[in-house]
This record gives C-alpha cells, sequence and structure tokens, in this order.
C-alpha cells in the first residue's frame, strides 16, 4: 500500500511539475506590467492583429506587438524598432497571442525584458518568458531563453528582436 501511494504521489507530482513553470518573484514583476497597456507603443502604431509569419516559432495565428516606454524610445517615426536599436534595461516588449485576426480575447503573452543585471538573463541582456493571461507561467524566465536564442539570435535582426524582419 505504501508503495502504491508513494508511486501515486510521485507521479501526480512528475505531471503537474511537467505542466507549467514555477512562477518566480522576477515572472510575477514582468506579468504585472505587462496586463496593462498604458503607456505602451504598438508596432507600426497599429493595434491590429497580424497573422503570424512562416519564421515564428510561436504557435498562435495572430499576435500584436507592444513596447513599453523606454522599449519605444528605440521605434522611429512609423512604430518600427530603429535598424541600430540597442535596448537599454527596463525595456518590455509584450506579444499578445490571438486565434483569429478579429479576436479581442488574448490567449497567451510572450515577453522580452531587458535586464543584464538580472542573474537568469544570458549574456545578452534579455529575460524571455510565456504567460496565461492569469499570470502563471507557460515559460517562465528561469529557462534563460534556451527556446528563445535559436529564432532570437539569427541573422537579419535588431537587438534579439524580430518584428522588423517579418514585418517589414
Amino acid at each position: 500500500m505504501k508503495i502504491k501511494f508513494a508511486f501515486l504521489a510521485f507521479t501526480t507530482f512528475y505531471f503537474l511539475s511537467c505542466s507549467k513553470d514555477t512562477v518566480t518573484d522576477t515572472d510575477k514583476m514582468i506579468f504585472n506590467q505587462t496586463k496593462s497597456t498604458d503607456g505602451f507603443v504598438w508596432f507600426k502604431n497599429s493595434m491590429s492583429n497580424w497573422r503570424k509569419s512562416s519564421g515564428t516559432g510561436h504557435s498562435a495565428a495572430f499576435l500584436r506587438t507592444r513596447y513599453n516606454a523606454i522599449a519605444a524610445k528605440q521605434l522611429d517615426a512609423n512604430g518600427k524598432v530603429k535598424p541600430d536599436a540597442l535596448f537599454e534595461n527596463g525595456s518590455l516588449i509584450v506579444k499578445e497571442f490571438y486565434s483569429s485576426a478579429s479576436s479581442t480575447e488574448i490567449d497567451f503573452y510572450a515577453i522580452m525584458y531587458h535586464n543584464d543585471q538580472d542573474p537568469l538573463t544570458p549574456e545578452h541582456g534579455w529575460l524571455w518568458a510565456y504567460y496565461n493571461t492569469d499570470g502563471s507561467a507557460r515559460y517562465s524566465v528561469t529557462n534563460k531563453g534556451g527556446n528563445c536564442h535559436s529564432c532570437h539570435s539569427q541573422q537579419g535582426i535588431v537587438d534579439h528582436t524580430l518584428m522588423n524582419k517579418y514585418f517589414p
């Protein structure tokens, strides 16, 4: 009986721990900044939902991208990332993902947060995460962007951002 209980407890713990990443204080801080659109600037100054590009690793069909006031300093008058942009600490880029072009209900968020002082930050200064709308982490900053680097390090990007490349 004890062995069955131990096996059941272990199996339950294993599957529950695999379903979501643990939310850290850093995740909570970033998600809290993500929830509000106040003070953000939209890519290409457009709140439209964009069909995902063929070059993306993101799963949702549509997205829109916004930049907090710090990150927005690196956008030109047309709302595109300047070709020589280097984002400073505190820059937050939020991708909102949607299931359709007309949807107003966010499915989940992908974020890039620049903080080269955080111990979870890889050498390039960005923290990456995915969050559900309730704040739970689909992909925590503790993963150090391991699944993000291959796309966000490719040729033709600006400071690890891809919007200009795929949505010129």
